[in-house]
């Protein structure tokens, strides 16, 4: 088995690159790592053993990579940081045409890693000079641009960001180091390089944007830049500080679908007061309660907040809205076990979906103890209404005819 060593020895790198690299990481493209062993055994008796085992880091960090890059990750180079790193595709496209929309034709990418902005740039028609100091890490997007057809469109350069003059270039995309020997670092200003310096190069830039973590506290977005949060199919990917472009606001972007909401800071809405539990409960996607939008969600749906705490939003209609998931509420529950599992048996409920938000309790304990029986599907809300711990019961509510358009 080879181990992260190999995969960045800069030495073995270049030997994929080969002729004879290149036909073994064809040969491993759809390998089985659970028969690993014998197919290494096998394959030394063709190739050189250093060859062999960079090739199978290689071929699994493809597969790991496939979740990200989808496609082209059969074809694609990667480090064991690069894949954790990197921008995952459906999210750098988005990025990309953003900035094409902004009339971008140059960029430079800073901090570019394996090269997965600069790929979605380049195919968005953007000339791209990809930098990072790390060299090989900028072999790795050589070769992704190569073997992407790209080249012509990126340049890598091998240098320290901050000694980088960028005025040439209509934009600058700045992904600053986010982890470090220990893990995630969660304070700005501890990143590579650090945010205050990132923003200070991207005021230089007629547009910009900087990449940085989903926790970033709302009193650390300059007034100057528009902050916008992206999930993609409900998961929360990244936050994004865009510099030359909607100053003072505050946005979430959902994808596969593109819809945004927004609000300037000086006009977001206040919480709405909590009130009881109605017949619908809304579940804001990830990307709008970090832009603390919820506000906002409540108000396109005639709802409420369950709890002063909960982001959770209760209403007695069924409204249409892309940023929250709708459920209806067929009964609210005290927190209490017995009764919540003796309910569902008495509904037959075999496939059960718990969430959670403002409890302590984990999903998969509670849906072990309730030994579930029976055709019928539910879900259950782990959560507090009114400061109490409660459970409510429901189902995914069919969409209504009303449609709001996406701002």
């Amino acid at each position: 088995m080879a181990d992260n060593g190999e995969v960045n020895d800069p030495a073995a790198f270049r030997a994929l690159l080969s002729a004879e690299g290149h036909d073994l990481l064809a040969e491993l493209q759809d390998h089985d790592p659970a028969q690993e062993l014998a197919l290494a055994t096998r394959l030394r008796r063709t190739y050189a053993p250093g060859l062999v085992s960079a090739a199978l880091a290689q071929a699994r960090l493809r597969q790991r990579a496939a979740a990200k890059f989808g496609a082209d990750a059969a074809r694609m180079f990667f480090t064991p940081n690069g894949v954790e790193q990197a921008t995952r595709t459906s999210v750098a496209a988005y990025r990309a045409q953003e900035f094409k929309a902004l009339g971008v034709r140059t960029l430079a990418d800073l901090c570019c890693g394996i090269g997965g902005d600069a790929i979605a740039l380049a195919r968005a028609g953007i000339s791209v000079l990809a930098v990072d100091r790390d060299p090989l890490t900028c072999e790795v997007a050589r070769a992704n641009a190569e073997a992407l057809g790209l080249a012509e469109l990126i340049e890598v350069r091998e240098a320290d960001v901050t000694e980088v003059d960028t005025s040439a270039y209509d934009a600058v995309f700045v992904d600053p180091a986010r982890r470090g020997g220990r893990g995630r670092i969660f304070d700005p200003e501890a990143y590579s390089p650090p945010l205050s310096w990132a923003v200070e190069a991207a005021r230089k830039a007629p547009h910009a944007a900087l990449k940085i973590a989903p926790g970033v506290p709302h009193e650390a977005v300059p007034d100057d830049a528009y902050a916008e949060w992206i999930s993609d199919s409900g998961d929360v990917k990244e936050a994004v500080l865009w510099f030359g472009t909607r100053p003072g606001t505050f946005g979430a972007t959902l994808l596969p679908s593109g819809v945004s909401l927004r609000s300037a800071r000086a006009t977001m809405l206040p919480d709405p007061e909590p009130r009881p539990v109605g017949r619908f409960l809304y579940e804001p996607d990830g990307a709008v309660i970090r832009a603390h939008l919820v506000a906002e969600v409540a108000q396109q749906v005639g709802g409420a907040l369950i709890d002063p705490m909960i982001a959770y939003v209760t209403s007695d209609a069924r409204h249409a809205t892309p940023y929250a998931t709708a459920y209806e509420i067929t009964d609210q529950l005290p927190f209490n076990i017995k009764k919540l599992k003796a309910l569902l048996r008495e509904r037959e409920v075999g496939i059960l979906t718990v969430k959670k938000r403002g409890s302590a309790v984990e999903p998969e304990e509670l849906r072990k103890k309730m030994k579930l029986q029976g055709r019928n599907s539910a879900t259950v809300f782990l959560t507090r209404v009114a400061g109490a711990p409660t459970m409510l019961v429901g189902h995914p509510a069919p969409a209504p005819d009303d449609q709001p358009s996406a701002s």
